[in-house]
């Protein structure tokens, strides 16, 4: 970034939240908050006189809603913008929307003043990872149909595990529109906030020939369905290679991350890690590279996205350090790859 400072524009029709934004944020050395606007029509103002690098953009407005001005700024001023939803089903959905037509990241919005304070270094951190995305070269596509590879394919290894955190939801997406529906038992980790993940996962249902769906505690693993774990639980895979199942766990975060993708790759290096292909995809921080190196000490073949197609490569970076990663491969090639690891014994 040219400038060592962040700087922030809060969009936000509740003056409550925009204080709280603005007194947390403003803890923060590296972050200041330029301006503040009740709704979409104030920021265009507010973007014409001053320099902005990321913006925290609310979805619920009077004159103009979120979805509606981030769909026109993407048009016509890409830049890095944060999400800010309520945390409910419609929150989700809107969330996923934003996600699709480029926004960095979402954040669930509280609803009380403690849970409010406490999201201060969270956002931070999604600000700063928001700031140095290159939206004009990460741009989604929006998938509307499946065009999955070729399946019927014989399959030696069961399971497939899945790991993401920030651009995750778009990488994600274009994974499973190319996943066949016979693609062995798949279980999916992306970062992200409890009651966003179910509709994430209707997202992917969506544009997927599999069966996917937010995972239940004890759901069997099972060829042609892929189980995305719930926001604020870890998911864990037991049982033997002909009868897999998930458990959702409570317990402390890993990595800061609640599911943790390092707490689902641990778990399948016991006892499951020669049925297992794994795959880091785009995101920040080191979550997933850990549990990489206990993977592949217990027989799991393993790849991680490149750093081109990573909207952040922080992860896939971590495990490829590990030297416990099999190949580096792009975006556009990870589902053929993976496919062709899971017929390997």
């Amino acid at each position: 970034m040219r400038n060592s400072i962040i700087r922030v524009l809060c969009v936000d029709d509740s003056a409550f939240v925009r204080k709280i934004l603005t007194d947390e944020l403003g803890r923060q050395p590296d972050i200041r908050v330029v301006a503040c606007a009740n709704d979409p029509i104030e920021a265009r103002d507010v973007l014409l006189s001053q320099e902005v690098d990321v913006m925290i953009l609310d979805v619920e407005m009077p004159r103009m809603d979120g979805i509606t001005f981030l769909e026109q700024l993407m048009a016509k001023r890409p830049m890095p913008v944060v999400m800010f939803s309520t945390l409910t089903q419609q929150g989700g959905e809107m969330a996923m929307r934003a996600l699709s037509l480029g926004a960095v990241d979402v954040v669930g919005k509280p609803t009380n003043l403690a849970a409010m304070r406490n999201l201060g270094v969270e956002l931070a951190e999604k600000v700063r990872v928001a700031a140095a995305v290159d939206v004009t070269r990460h741009r989604p596509s929006f998938i509307s149909k499946p065009q999955s590879l070729g399946g019927g394919g014989i399959y030696r290894r069961p399971l497939l595990l899945l790991g993401a955190s920030t651009g995750g939801t778009e990488a994600l997406r274009a994974v499973f529109a190319e996943l066949p529906a016979d693609t062995p038992g798949t279980l999916v980790v992306q970062h992200m906030p409890a009651h966003f993940t179910h509709s994430f996962a209707q997202s992917l249902d969506r544009v997927s020939a599999m069966t996917v769906r937010e995972a239940k505690d004890g759901d069997l693993v099972q060829r042609g369905v892929a189980l995305v774990a719930p926001g604020g639980l870890h998911m864990v895979v037991e049982g033997s290679p002909a009868a897999m199942r998930v458990r959702l766990k409570e317990g402390p975060p890993v990595c800061h991350q609640k599911p943790a993708v390092d707490v689902l790759f641990k778990s399948a290096a016991r006892g499951l890690g020669q049925q297992a292909v794994a795959a880091v995809l785009t995101g920040m921080g080191h979550d997933g590279a850990d549990g990489i190196v206990e993977l592949k000490r217990a027989g799991t073949l393993t790849v991680a996205q490149d750093a081109l197609t990573s909207v952040v490569y922080g992860m896939p970076r971590a495990a490829k350090e590990t030297g416990c990663v099999d190949q580096v491969v792009s975006l556009q090639n990870i589902a053929r790859t993976v496919l062709e690891l899971l017929t390997h014994r």
